[in-house]
């Protein structure tokens, strides 16, 4: 499963918040065609990324969805689960704190940094959050192996370094600075201005053609 393509990767989760929705509403069973209708994307695309995993379904019934829950999770999750920890605890860090609560039992926001004072100290969703100069040594304390970083563009290169050193293995930035990290540490950036730009794209190419 180490060889799994990082774009199945992230579609398997896509499914499993599908399937998930599917298995509250009453749902056993499910088609390729639908969850393909639910991502938007291709039947087949399902399909070959399924077998990737090495999981098939019957053509009477589709997949079972908690069987395919089950195994979506055993490829993902930790066993032993994964610490996290937000740096920068403004608008955005403390909405994604509130988003993420309760949702993956495996992954847990243990802590938040911030470099102000009237944030240092305080407790947001169940979550402490500590100052920047603490970072080092809790995250070796809290055993936190991911960062989020939700900073200050001009901070990122700062902060990401530190996370590098402190020893995390993955850092999830949402700032709109790339950073580097080292071989052993994996690095997801999003940039919400791309990701619009692109959406906008689309909607002046829809409007040309009209």
């Amino acid at each position: 499963m180490k060889n799994l393509p990082h774009k199945t990767i992230e579609r398997l989760s896509q499914y499993r918040r599908a399937l998930l929705i599917c298995l509250e509403s009453g749902k056993t069973h499910i088609y390729s065609h639908e969850i393909a209708k639910i991502q938007h994307i291709t039947a087949v695309q399902v399909r070959r990324d399924l077998m990737l995993i090495g999981y098939t379904g019957t053509l009477r019934k589709g997949y079972n969805v908690k069987e395919l829950i089950d195994l979506i999770g055993e490829i993902i999750d930790s066993d032993e689960g994964i610490h996290v920890a937000i740096i920068g605890m403004g608008n955005l860090g403390r909405a994604l704190i509130n988003y993420f609560s309760g949702k993956r039992t495996q992954l847990s926001i243990v802590a938040g940094f911030d470099i102000n004072p009237d944030k240092i100290g305080n407790t947001m969703s169940g979550v402490p959050c500590f100052g920047l100069d603490d970072l080092d040594r809790l995250i070796q304390t809290l055993d936190i192996k991911i960062g989020i970083m939700t900073v200050p563009a001009d901070f990122a290169v700062e902060v990401a370094d530190r996370l590098v050193r402190a020893g995390v293995k993955g850092i999830l930035n949402y700032t709109p600075k790339p950073v580097n990290v080292p071989k052993g540490v994996y690095l997801e950036e999003y940039d919400m201005i791309t990701s619009l730009e692109k959406v906008a794209f689309y909607v002046k190419m829809h409007n040309d053609e009209e």
